[in-house]
């Protein structure tokens, strides 16, 4: 059943957009202020983004503990906000009885906040810590290099994060600029709130209206129009960095624009990436938008090419291919366009739905005044020599009927029940024991690189992975998508048609320190057998003692007839693993990271008994974790803590970052925490329980239950573990923490630093 949509207009001026969508299991709310960093006083940057801030702080009504944050991470749910250049966006997604409370509470710390002076020194802090963070990021200071592109008076090209010297909490102008700031923007002409969810529209406009109604009225701000993008060319910092910059674009212009670059991104033979590809040149193509208002584009194409080629042909082959664009048919390319976006629609979660309905781009075709758009901004762009260009044929990834062939499942593959096939999303987990290879080699990666982007573009998730002495495969999407991608994923990855030397090498942005330790966690779980070869003979040569097994979730029994015919391909013998590792006492794992800020994430693995009481000590920890080490402590914006499946181990996860505190301090500051110990078990185990059933989770949450349940050979059901927490009581926990405290059942502590003391091994 196709989505529906309603617009509404509210009397205090605020416009509500209610999307109706039977399939979803989660119901999120998506609201957008028409303000941003470019709309703060100039001589207080980065004022917008320390209000977005002070918005989670609580209030009187709600105090932080009774937060939109700490409510919907206590239902399961997800929430976040963002400042853009334009605009400020707050959003988050909950089970669909959540959505009033979680509503109410977004809606009212908007309309209603403290911004008293003895809350904002600690946050200022915290913005302190990610300037510090954005300044040292290789990545962030290229994007900062880009902006500098344009004309020096346009605020692009400006600091706007805020750190601790821009914003002068002591100064009474601050404070009255920060509360005008609020009584200007934040009310009913400047938002757009968007609900989606199951709910009928009726449901949730009620929701719209009653809580979109607590802002006040007044009339819509008058922005200035910026200055121009443009005194002469863009100053683009490399020839790899292609920018484009457009001025007075009629509406639609940002829909317009994702057609575009759909196009261009498009590496299938006959277009520009298809010809990059072609010639040897093309490592990775990365295509964004980055800032779109009152008529002004900026968007910029990064490419990564091989030493050997050549960067200005490159570029007069794009300018060529964009006139062989600029002559088609509009009417056509948009057909194609509406399949990706219906393909798309399907796929998109309730907050992605919302975010892009507050946003103004629906997953949908583009309408008139869209190819309008279309039309002029192709208009603008440059032009090129005539080439042998023609448009991609039909994707065989969107294709909405199966092949022909059938054929018997193999031997090693199983089949979960667990995700109903009406959902229309399934997932195949492939996983092969490999101990003669260290790693999946550049050759295959680069092979299978192709699939990868068309898998993208059809929101099929494709991902092959080496963790320790495995390999693993996953597709995820459309039930259809998968059948038709695996056979020719296994194809590249048993048979790869590019030896070990054409492999270009790639150049990948370092990770940020905390994301570099939780990379490595798997292999540090699972390490690779003691035999190893660092350089395999020839390709293929390592599948001789693979042994794989699998697991299929969310087909019906005729899709699972054609997968059957497209994995008789599929290379090693199936087979059971070897048995797990177990782990007691304390180990510590140096990992060299980038970046000099102190990271530590902690793992503690739990026997299957355990669990219940494990995940309901995570949940009652998670709030606790936040408030002390990044609300009061203020260590760091990157703190983290969760119940967590890693390569068929489960346990309690906790994660910090900090530019401030050593990697023995956070330790310190965790083992402090579990020592206090926990209560409030009655409530937490209800509310826990509740998040434990197929209606509850994502369909990608309950193909990972199910596959992570496999691999460790335990009770699948999901009926199970909510009786077994509802069993959990306090002593449970508190027996739980003591073995913790003890290291009973294993610490596994990764640092980017070597261990604090020789109590660790």
């Amino acid at each position: 059943m196709p989505d529906t949509l309603r617009h509404i207009s509210l009397a205090n001026g605020l416009h509500l957009t209610l999307r109706h969508a039977p399939r979803l299991k989660r119901a999120a709310a998506a609201l957008r202020v028409q303000a941003g960093s470019h709309d703060a006083p100039a001589q207080w940057p980065g004022l917008a983004h320390f209000l977005e801030h002070l918005f989670f702080l609580g209030t009187e009504r709600f105090p932080l503990a009774d937060g939109l944050m700490r409510h919907v991470q206590a239902l399961g749910g997800q929430v976040n906000a963002s400042t853009q250049a334009r605009t400020t966006d707050f959003f988050f997604e909950v089970p669909p009885a959540a959505l009033a409370s979680g509503l109410e509470r977004l809606c009212q710390m908007l309309a209603e906040p403290d911004l008293g002076l003895e809350r904002q020194q600690p946050e200022r802090e915290v913005i302190h810590a990610e300037f510090i963070a954005w300044s040292r990021n290789p990545e962030a200071q290229r994007q900062f290099a880009l902006l500098q592109s344009v004309a020096p008076g346009h605020p692009l090209g400006a600091f706007h994060a805020g750190n601790r010297y821009s914003l002068p909490l002591r100064d009474a102008a601050f404070q009255c600029a920060l509360k005008r700031f609020h009584q200007r923007f934040y009310q009913g002409s400047q938002i757009t709130l968007s609900l989606a969810g199951p709910q009928s529209l009726e449901a949730l406009e009620a929701l719209g209206r009653r809580f979109g109604a607590m802002f006040k009225t007044a009339a819509p701000v008058d922005r200035p129009p910026p200055p121009w993008l443009l005194d002469g060319p863009l100053r683009s910092p490399s020839t790899n960095d292609l920018l484009f910059a457009h001025e007075a674009l009629p509406e639609q212009a940002q829909n317009a624009l994702e057609l575009l670059l759909d196009l261009l991104t498009d590496s299938r033979p006959g277009g520009w990436l298809g010809e990059l590809r072609q010639r040897g040149w093309l490592q990775s193509c990365k295509a964004q938008r980055l800032y779109g208002h009152a008529g002004q584009l900026l968007w910029h194409v990064r490419l990564q090419l091989n030493s050997d080629a050549n960067a200005e042909q490159a570029r007069t082959l794009l300018h060529s291919w964009l006139s062989f664009i600029r002559q088609q048919d509009g009417q056509r390319l948009n057909t194609a366009f509406a399949q990706l976006q219906q393909r798309r629609e399907q796929a998109a979660s309730a907050l992605d739905l919302a975010q892009r309905d507050s946003a103004g781009q629906p997953y949908s075709a583009l309408d008139s005044q869209g190819l309008a758009a279309l039309t002029a901004l192709l208009a603008d762009l440059p032009e090129g020599p005539a080439g042998h260009w023609q448009l991609p044929a039909n994707e065989p990834l969107l294709a909405t009927a199966l092949p022909a062939r059938r054929a018997p499942l193999p031997a090693g593959l199983a089949v979960s029940q667990a995700l109903p096939a009406s959902r229309q999303f399934a997932t195949l987990y492939l996983r092969w024991h490999m101990p003669s290879a260290a790693g999946v080699p550049p050759f295959v990666e680069h092979a299978l690189q192709p699939l990868r982007e068309r898998a993208e573009r059809a929101t099929l998730q494709l991902d092959l992975e080496a963790s320790g002495a495995y390999w693993q495969l996953l597709l995820a999407g459309h039930p259809f998508a998968v059948v038709n991608a695996v056979e020719e994923a296994l194809s590249l990855i048993s048979t790869p048609p590019h030896a070990p030397g054409q492999a270009p090498s790639t150049s990948e942005p370092a990770p940020m320190p905390i994301r570099a330790l939780l990379k490595a966690l798997p292999d540090i779980l699972q390490p690779a057998a003691a035999q190893t070869h660092p350089a395999l003979s020839a390709p293929g040569s390592h599948w001789q003692h693979a042994r794989w097994q699998g697991l299929a979730v969310g087909f019906e029994p005729t899709t699972l007839e054609a997968l059957g015919a497209a994995l008789q391909a599929i290379p090693g013998q199936p087979g059971e693993p070897p048995a797990r590792p177990t782990f007691s006492g304390r180990h510590w794992h140096q990992v060299h990271t980038p970046g000099s800020e102190a990271a530590l994430l902690l793992f503690c693995p739990l026997p299957e008994t355990q669990q219940a009481s494990g995940r309901l000590l995570a949940h009652l920890l998670q709030g606790p974790v936040y408030q002390r080490l990044r609300v009061e402590l203020q260590l760091g914006y990157a703190v983290f803590s969760a119940f967590r499946q890693v390569a068929g181990f489960a346990g309690l996860l906790f994660g910090v970052q900090s530019p401030k505190a050593s990697q023995g301090e956070i330790l310190g500051h965790l083992i402090q925490l579990l020592q206090e110990g926990v209560n409030n078990v009655p409530a937490s185990r209800q509310q826990l329980a509740e998040q434990f059933s197929e209606a509850a989770m994502t369909n990608a949450e309950v193909a990972h239950w199910a596959w992570q349940a496999h691999m460790a050979t335990q009770n699948p059901r999901l009926s199970h573990m909510q009786r077994s927490i509802l069993t959990v009581e306090q002593e449970d926990l508190d027996a739980l923490l003591q073995q913790f405290l003890t290291a009973e059942h294993g610490w596994l502590c990764l640092a980017n630093a070597a261990a604090p003391d020789d109590q660790w091994h």
